[in-house]
């Protein structure tokens, strides 16, 4: 006589079973994730010569730990610094001033452009989405000279606006907001219009509160994206003063010497931004994330 696989026992015994090996493969992904973080902030109370001789490792050896790198970092030291804690701040006022920008007005523009893609039918509106969307399969290294050449003619090279400008418009941000958006009831625009409210009344008063979600979402992906970025701002900046975080942190990298302690320990603190942002929206992150996956 062969076994019910389908009695209760037997369907609880798997539904275990699946939570154990769910939650197990969840603790290795992140042990893995959390690894380099751990080395890194580890390496950065440790010294350069031990970081070249040893590289990256979890070893609690406090004998070797010192806070040295931190003090040269902040200009603690005195006049032995290896890097002038001004010029440190200064990039990290920088970076925070660019993100802050960046993300303000990329998730106000893409918001009302996925708001007009989405609440409004017209002629073409599937052909300028598609056009959207076919703007992601584009690689950025190509679009690199074209987008240089752009800010050069309008002369704003070496300006926030240089940088900020080109980007304001992310596609990937205009299909999130749309998708989002597209779970939406439409019948609170009506609703809104018989009460007599203005169409940037709706799109501002009634809507923009509803994809708050959205909003917090985009908002950590952006600051992210915007921080973390190098490659554009070093391309666009020019002066010394302007650079961001990352920028500074790779002049430390020369031909005469690698300052990797210092490089360690800065970008260590420089993860406290993106830190703080997540800590403050992530009640919003898993309602942006799951929003339209069921619809209904």
């Amino acid at each position: 006589m062969s076994k019910n696989t389908n009695s209760p026992k037997t369907m609880e015994s798997n539904h275990k079973l699946a939570a154990v090996l769910a939650n197990a493969l969840f603790v290795i992904l992140c042990g893995l994730i959390a690894f380099p973080l751990l080395a890194g902030l580890l390496a950065s109370f440790r010294p350069g010569r031990e970081l070249v001789q040893n590289g990256l490792a979890i070893n609690f050896d406090f004998t070797t730990m010192t806070l040295d790198n931190y003090k040269y970092l902040f200009g603690v030291a005195g006049g032995n610094s290896k890097v002038d804690s001004a010029k440190y701040f200064m990039w990290y006022k920088n970076s925070l001033i660019l993100t802050i920008l960046t993300v303000v007005l990329t998730l106000l523009v893409c918001y009302f452009v996925a708001y007009g893609l989405t609440m409004y039918k017209f002629r073409l509106q599937g052909f300028l989405f598609f056009m959207v969307i076919a703007t992601m399969c584009v690689p950025f290294e190509i679009l690199m000279l074209p987008l240089y050449q752009e800010v050069t003619a309008l002369r704003i090279i070496n300006t926030r606006a240089g940088v900020i400008l080109p980007g304001l418009c992310a596609a990937s941000t205009i299909f999130f907001f749309r998708q989002y958006m597209q779970s939406l009831p439409k019948e609170l625009l009506d609703a809104a219009r018989i009460d007599g409210c203005t169409e940037y009344g709706i799109s501002v008063k009634i809507m923009m509160p509803i994809t708050k979600p959205a909003f917090a979402s985009m908002a950590i992906l952006c600051a992210m994206g915007s921080w973390n970025n190098m490659l554009w701002p070093m391309l666009v900046f020019r002066d010394t003063s302007k650079f961001t975080l990352q920028i500074g942190l790779n002049t430390l990298l020369t031909p005469y010497g690698n300052n990797y302690d210092l490089l360690i320990a800065g970008s260590m603190f420089g993860i406290i931004p993106i830190l703080v942002i997540y800590l403050i929206f992530q009640k919003y992150l898993i309602d942006g994330m799951t929003a339209g996956a069921v619809k209904g």
